[in-house]
């Protein structure tokens, strides 16, 4: 019986979502009938590294969200401890984490990105910024905490309040339209997913809030965009040397000219959320006929360390 040790929680500012996926992952891989331990991470390192050494689990299912648990940190402890993990490696989930090197690697490879830099609060505040509108996001955190479109004056002050004086963010250009992602498994993009909020945007609220966002599986646009989509998503996930599943985000400009639809791209997240909200086992589910519990499984059947 292959025991599964399902590490959750964390220290970051994603850590309920992280216990909400650490949850269904765990009862999932019950299911398929694993040894499953789960374990809430703690500032308590030590104490992870002891439960690691008594119970000698043959994968970690890396169920974290965020920072030290998807940047890199959690994978060098693994690495170092010999035990396979679900998700991409050290340098992947680095490079993955960090946005604004992404965006950096992503035009290199000739993807659209929003223009954009990484900024300071001191530098903010001072006029280093973009032309109304714009968007400012954390430059290394998910769920979209921290997100907001700065339209106006008033957007600019709200942003201001809320900002960490040591916290680097990104800023981009707001791009017009529509809000889509793209799932990688095992290296191939497996469908596309639009969402689209009932109210305002795709924020944290909306993320993980029932009722509150719609799935489109798959997204209704045109099919040379769905290709270019696809092909984005696989080419980034694969030069970026991820493994399991990805999830690439996207604008879909079609306002600006309906006629030359342009997509751009924002970012990838190298260890998407398994929440009952998540879009990764949406697709799956929707696209490629596979359950939760599929899902989960594959992603334990690949686990391993290095690269």
């Amino acid at each position: 019986m292959t025991k599964v040790l399902v590490v959750m929680g964390g220290l970051s500012s994603e850590r309920d979502i992280s216990v909400m996926s650490g949850d269904g992952v765990a009862t999932a891989l019950r299911e398929a009938g694993m040894d499953v331990i789960p374990y809430h991470l703690t500032t308590d390192i030590g104490d992870f590294v002891a439960v690691l050494t008594r119970e000698k689990p043959d994968v970690v299912f890396n169920a974290l969200h965020g920072r030290y648990g998807e940047d890199g940190c959690i994978q060098g402890l693994l690495e170092m401890m010999r035990i396979p993990y679900t998700h991409s490696g050290v340098l992947a989930s680095a490079i993955g984490m960090d946005k604004a090197m992404t965006r950096r690697i992503a035009r290199t490879m000739g993807i659209p990105v929003a223009d954009g830099f990484v900024v300071s609060r001191s530098d903010f505040e001072v006029g280093h910024e973009l032309p109304m509108p714009y968007v400012l996001k954390p430059n290394d955190d998910g769920s979209s905490f921290g997100v907001s479109i700065v339209r106006t004056t008033a957007d600019r002050e709200a942003a201001l309040a809320v900002w960490p004086a040591d916290k680097m963010m990104l800023t981009e250009a707001y791009i017009p339209g529509r809000e889509l992602s793209v799932a990688v498994l095992g290296g191939q993009a497996i469908g596309i997913v639009e969402v689209v909020p009932k109210t305002g945007y795709y924020d944290f609220h909306n993320k993980y809030t029932a009722g509150c966002t719609e799935h489109i599986i798959p997204a209704a646009i045109p099919e040379s965009v769905a290709v270019e989509a696809r092909d984005y998503a696989e080419r980034i996930h694969r030069v970026l040397g991820c493994r399991g599943t990805t999830r690439s985000d996207f604008r879909l400009d079609d306002v600006t000219d309906p006629n030359r639809p342009r997509l751009v791209f924002l970012e990838i997240n190298t260890n998407p959320g398994m929440t009952p909200l998540s879009l990764v086992p949406d697709i799956a589910r929707v696209c490629c006929g596979l359950s939760y519990r599929d899902v989960v499984v594959r992603l334990v059947s690949e686990a391993q360390c290095g690269k």
